[in-house]
């Protein structure tokens, strides 16, 4: 195999990869029936005119299943913060205890976590779509390299097949973390 072609398939695996931890990082921010800093963290925040997001502008830990803590480094912030975390679409209600603020997560309705399971396996779908369109476009490339003489056609279905099997293991991966994902959600 020439070194286009491999250096093509290694910027193919290359994006594919980043694809799927798109999507990994997007379902840990997604909701289950346990308490998680992600849950917050990237909390929008207008924070003296400019927006932030949470995790820069305090401390967020998790005590308990159930319980979410928010200690900003700046007492002035508190507001602030308890504002966005109300408008975020989250559905919390925050608690301010003079320095801190306390999120006590409620228990999931079956409804709700439906939803909530709906939403993340849209996430993956969207994460598949993007692997299937850097699929579709190293497959346009490879085919543009066979028109113009620069690879053999023999070359041409060998590296379409190398991409179809890259393709097929990060979906495999998006899929495995969908299970993981649902389970959590689901778990009571």
């Amino acid at each position: 195999m020439s070194e286009l072609l491999k250096s093509l398939l290694k910027d193919i695996d290359k994006r594919m990869k980043q694809a799927v931890n798109v999507v990994r990082e997007e379902l840990s921010h997604v909701r289950t029936g346990r308490a998680s800093p992600a849950l917050v963290e990237n909390i929008p925040v207008d924070y003296y005119g400019s927006v932030v997001e949470l995790k820069q502008i305090a401390s967020i830990t998790t005590p308990d299943a159930k319980t979410i803590l928010i200690q900003p480094w700046d007492k002035n912030a508190l507001n602030a913060i308890e504002k966005a975390i109300w408008k975020s679409e989250l559905g919390l209600n925050p608690t301010v205890d003079s320095t801190i603020i306390r999120i006590v997560l409620p228990p999931l309705t079956e409804e709700r976590r439906k939803e909530i399971a709906k939403m993340a396996k849209k996430l993956v779908e969207e994460g598949k779509i993007a692997i299937r369109n850097l699929r579709r476009e190293a497959n346009e490339e490879i085919k543009k390299l066979e028109k113009d003489g620069k690879i053999s056609e023999d070359e041409e279905k060998a590296t379409q097949a190398e991409v179809q099997k890259m393709t097929d293991e990060h979906i495999n991966e998006l899929d495995g973390l969908w299970e993981k994902k649902e389970k959590e959600i689901m778990s009571v």
